[in-house]
């Protein structure tokens, strides 16, 4: 499912001047407003070394350029780019684990995200600026109504020492993790007592960088960001040690592979709506699995993804439709090609609102702030990455 770079709303919001508070713009097909095709899965686990080069589970983005070394994959910006990279299929429940060192530099932000067709989605973000702390966040079918989901949490040197950042995701709880230790959880009880739904259909993985802090940028994303990049101090580079995705299958255990596709069995958005292989989700129902506080290891079980062979093409992306008169083309026309063979490229992508959350783990910060008046409105980027705070902003205000 692909998607777009840039909804009717972010086109109509930045005319208008006022604040955007939306998670992803828009999906091409929301499978609780119309019939969609099915949602490949992911089905078990994969783990990729990114000190090993490209991993064959993960799509570039249109426009992306990484290079790969001892530190892992490079993600780099030094003026308008926003690499980003996707995975290839879906998963239903379980748990995502991601080693990295975010990118420096006021209003350059760094994003983990899971993202569903249906607008839910659970992030891990970054802002340069802030090196003492990431912001864990979550909406469900794109709901911004209210600003209580966003939830600092500290980490050490977050911008120059490589952490482990875990999501375990069932539909009992969602829960963060830091260096294997537990920060935050959030029930469905917990979402609704905040006015807010909880996220429970199939999610793709998404991770990147983008640059927020360009005098095009509406204020409000330069605030949140940090302020305004000071691009000679280029390149500023994230760094992705590797990523391991165990996609639990409807249940709340490993899968055990053979699970084809995901498919919405009505309209309700609910994971007990949701078939595995035409049959329903077991949720928390089923057996097993690790549900406890501690992320599995980075994968003794896990299927280790060759960086040799030749990766896909993106089975849907979430970059612009190309007759999309609102898009840029990409940043640069002379992509890298990547070690599996897939062109290198970049993405131009989605926005969320930042807020804070219910049940935080000790010594966790949340923010509790209301939309600011119009005219100081903060921006809210935490999504699929904004870069419409990017060369899109400014090619909308010529």
């Amino acid at each position: 499912m692909a998607f777009k770079s840039l909804s009717t709303t972010a086109v109509a919001v930045i005319a208008m001047g006022a604040s955007l508070a939306s998670a992803q713009t828009s999906t091409s097909c929301d499978p609780t407003k119309t019939n969609c095709p099915a949602d490949p899965a992911l089905g078990t686990s994969v783990n990729c070394d990114f000190t090993k080069g490209a991993c064959d589970a993960f799509s570039l983005v249109p426009g992306t350029q990484l290079t790969y070394g001892g530190q892992g994959a490079v993600f780099s910006i030094s003026s308008t780019q926003a690499p980003t990279i996707e995975s290839n299929k879906y998963i239903f429940f379980g748990r995502v684990d991601v080693q990295l060192q975010a990118a420096p530099e006021a209003g350059i932000v760094t994003s983990i995200v899971f993202e569903s067709d249906c607008l839910d989605e659970i992030d891990w973000e970054f802002v340069g600026a802030d090196t003492s702390n990431a912001q864990s966040n979550y909406f469900a079918k794109g709901n911004t109504a209210t600003y209580n989901r966003m939830i600092k949490v500290p980490v050490a040197n977050a911008m120059s020492t490589s952490h482990l950042y875990s999501v375990e995701w069932t539909s009992d709880a969602i829960k963060w993790f830091v260096d294997n230790k537990l920060v935050r959880t959030v029930t469905p009880a917990d979402a609704a007592a905040g006015g807010n739904g909880f996220p429970q259909t199939p999610m793709r993985i998404r991770v990147g960088t983008w640059g927020a802090g360009l005098p095009t940028s509406p204020s409000g994303t330069r605030d949140w960001a940090g302020g305004l990049t000071d691009f000679s101090k280029a390149p500023f580079n994230a760094y992705y040690k590797s990523i391991t995705i165990t996609d639990y299958a409807g249940g709340n255990a490993a899968g055990n592979g053979g699970v084809k596709e995901y498919t919405y069995g009505d309209r309700s958005g609910t994971w007990q709506s949701i078939l595995v292989d035409g049959k329903k989700a077991t949720g928390g129902s089923s057996s097993g699995g690790n549900n406890n506080n501690t992320p599995p290891p980075a994968s003794s079980s896990a299927v280790v993804v060759p960086s040799s062979s030749s990766a896909p093409p993106p089975a849907s992306s979430s970059a612009a439709p190309p007759a999309s008169s609102s898009t840029p083309p990409p940043a640069s026309s002379s992509a890298v090609t990547s070690q599996t063979g897939a062109p290198s490229t970049i993405v131009t992508s989605t926005v969320a609102a930042p807020g804070n959350s219910s049940t935080t783990a000790p010594g966790t910060s949340p923010t509790n702030t209301p939309p600011p008046a119009s005219g100081s409105t903060k921006l809210a980027v935490g999504g699929a990455f904004a870069a419409i705070a990017a060369g899109l902003v400014a090619q909308l205000l010529l």
